[in-house]
C-alpha cells in the first residue's frame, strides 16, 4: 500500500516547493521510485470514465499495485530562491473552483474504483498549496458563499451531495455546473509539507483523501 504521508515528508527533505504541479507530478513519481526501485510508475495514464465517451488522464498511475493518484497544486504569489533555484510562484486564486476541482478528483476517483474495468485497487487525491484559505477556519458566515458545499478547510467531514449555492455566478462555474457525489465519507485533516521561511505565503500544507476501498463505496452508493 502507498505511505502517502511518509512520501510527502521524504519529498520534502529533498523539493520544499515547486515550479508548477506538472513539476510536483514529475518529484512524487521519482519519490515513488526511490523508494521502491521496482515499482512502474506512469504519468498521465489514460482511463475511461464509466458511462462516459471521454477519457480522463490519472496524474499517477502504478499499474504494478493497481494505485492511482491525482494531483493539485495551487499558490499564492510567491518569489523564493532554494539552493540556487529560482521559484516565482503564481497567484492562482479561484478557490473556488479549485476547491470544486479537487473534490471532483475525488469523485472520479470513487468511480474508477468501482469500474470493473478500471481495475483501480485505491486511490489518493492530494492538494498542495501555500494558500492558507484552503485549509484555515473561515470567516463568520461562510455557509451562504457560493462554494459553501466545497470548503475542504480542516475538520470538515466530506461526502454525500455537493453543489453550488444559488449566489454562484454561471460565468463563473462554466464546465463546472455538474454537483459532486461522493459515496465515501472523508475526514479532513491537513498536513505540513515544508516552511521554506517567515514571510507571507511561506507554509505550504498538504490535503491527502484515499478513496474508500471498492465493498464500502458499493454499500454507500445508496446515498448519492
Amino acid at each position: 500500500m502507498l505511505d502517502v504521508n511518509e512520501l510527502m515528508k521524504d519529498l520534502a527533505r529533498e523539493r520544499p516547493l515547486f515550479h508548477s504541479e506538472a513539476d510536483f507530478q514529475h518529484a512524487l513519481a521519482w519519490q515513488i521510485h526511490e523508494v521502491d526501485t521496482d515499482a512502474r510508475v506512469r504519468l498521465e495514464w489514460p482511463v475511461k470514465l464509466p458511462r462516459r465517451r471521454t477519457r480522463m488522464y490519472l496524474d499517477l498511475w502504478l499499474p504494478g499495485s493497481n494505485v492511482a493518484v491525482e494531483l493539485k497544486y495551487v499558490t499564492q504569489k510567491l518569489q523564493f530562491k532554494h539552493e540556487d533555484e529560482c521559484f516565482t510562484l503564481l497567484d492562482h486564486r479561484a478557490q473556488d473552483t479549485r476547491r470544486y476541482d479537487f473534490l471532483k478528483d475525488v469523485q472520479r476517483l470513487e468511480q474508477l474504483s468501482l469500474s470493473d474495468s478500471a481495475d483501480v485497487g485505491s486511490g489518493f487525491a492530494i492538494l498542495l498549496t501555500n494558500d492558507p484559505l484552503y485549509w484555515e477556519q473561515p470567516v463568520p458566515g461562510w455557509k451562504k458563499a457560493n462554494d459553501a458545499a466545497f470548503r475542504i478547510h480542516e475538520g470538515l467531514t466530506k461526502g454525500g451531495y455537493m453543489a453550488w449555492s444559488d449566489l454562484a455566478a454561471p460565468g463563473g462555474i462554466k464546465g463546472r455546473e455538474d454537483p459532486v457525489c461522493l459515496n465515501g465519507s472523508y475526514p479532513l485533516r491537513w498536513r505540513d509539507y515544508t516552511k521554506v521561511g517567515n514571510g507571507a505565503n511561506q507554509q505550504f500544507r498538504y490535503l491527502a483523501i484515499q478513496v474508500a476501498c471498492p465493498s464500502a463505496l458499493d454499500e454507500a452508493r445508496k446515498s448519492c
